[in-house]
């Protein structure tokens, strides 16, 4: 994600506060110089041959392997059972440059969450710091650099809340799979493949089960600690992307069940914030699309706001 904040003076607030939040919820990023802004955009290579299939070497229409099935519902059951949890994720992402091969991007964000409704989400970089907040009756987007905020009436619980966020003001994290109420019943809609691949001893410091699955979407891979059943890493492909870029995500410093201070949900800082809509950056209105599903894949987004500089 790119340093140089998404505004200018000489645009309305809320266009601006939209932009400024979508370098940071949005997982995409089309960063590219401005002096760049008309060069010809670089060819596609064709896949290599490896990834091109015939019908003698197309994997099978639906593939569940018994043990890839039990690794994702032990995961998605660890998660389902803590009433609160606290963890870091580090998102990395590809974005084409303009001469081709794919820059890299990544925020950071720590999210705190108490089942069914309260959500906290703190985005210090890279990008502009955004923080997110949902209290059980209102979601909060506060850009603290800029002094600007946004607030709507929330939904009851948190699944509805990220939803509503998505469809109201493009607000989207990489991580809603992990805290919707049941993330594999989620998952598992759609899904084609699923297979163990084995274990590792390098991810996170410590052992995890490396796991593939996929629907008509996206490719994914998951590493899943062998003891404490915590997912480690997340690796995503889009299966419509012909640069097959690839989306990372990191998950470290989980704590499940701590102990929160009342306060913790509160949006307090923002109280002397300059107010403004709670809407999206893109002028279209788009539709509805189902969060913490493969169908919106959960590491993707729609594309950002350009920047005016690349970092």
């Amino acid at each position: 994600m790119t340093t140089i904040r998404h505004l200018s003076s000489a645009r309305a607030p809320i266009v601006a506060l939209a932009a400024l939040l979508g370098a940071v919820f949005f997982g995409d990023a089309a960063a590219q110089d401005a002096s760049n802004n008309n060069a010809a955009p670089a060819a596609v290579p064709a896949p290599p041959s490896s990834l091109t299939t015939d019908a003698s070497t197309a994997p099978p229409a639906t593939k569940l392997e018994p043990k890839a099935i039990e690794l994702l519902k032990a995961a998605s059951q660890h998660l389902v059972a803590a009433k609160a949890m606290t963890f870091t994720a580090v998102v990395s992402y590809e974005s084409p440059s303009v001469f081709g091969p794919a820059l890299v991007y990544t925020t950071r964000s720590e999210v705190t969450m108490q089942r069914p409704n309260k959500l906290r989400v703190i985005t210090p970089g890279d990008g502009p710091a955004t923080e997110f907040y949902y209290d059980g009756k209102t979601m909060t987007a506060f850009a603290p650099a800029e002094n600007l905020v946004a607030t709507s009436v929330a939904p009851a619980t948190i699944d509805a809340t990220l939803a509503s966020a998505y469809d109201t003001a493009a607000i989207y994290f990489p991580f809603t799979d992990l805290v919707v109420a049941d993330p594999y019943k989620d998952l598992a809609e759609g899904l084609k493949v699923a297979f163990y691949i084995g274990q590792s001893n390098v991810v996170a410091g410590t052992t995890t089960d490396m796991v593939a699955f996929a629907n008509d979407n996206v490719f994914a891979q998951i590493w899943i600690g062998a003891d404490d059943k915590l997912p480690r890493k997340l690796r995503a492909v889009y299966l419509n992307d012909p640069q097959f870029l690839r989306h990372d995500m990191d998950l470290s410093n989980w704590k499940l069940d701590p102990k929160l201070a009342a306060d913790t949900f509160s949006a307090a800082k923002a109280a002397t914030a300059m107010h403004i809509a709670f809407a999206r950056p893109d002028a279209k209105a788009v539709g509805a699309v189902p969060q913490g599903t493969l169908s919106q894949p959960p590491m993707t987004a729609p594309t950002a706001p350009k920047p005016t500089k690349a970092p």
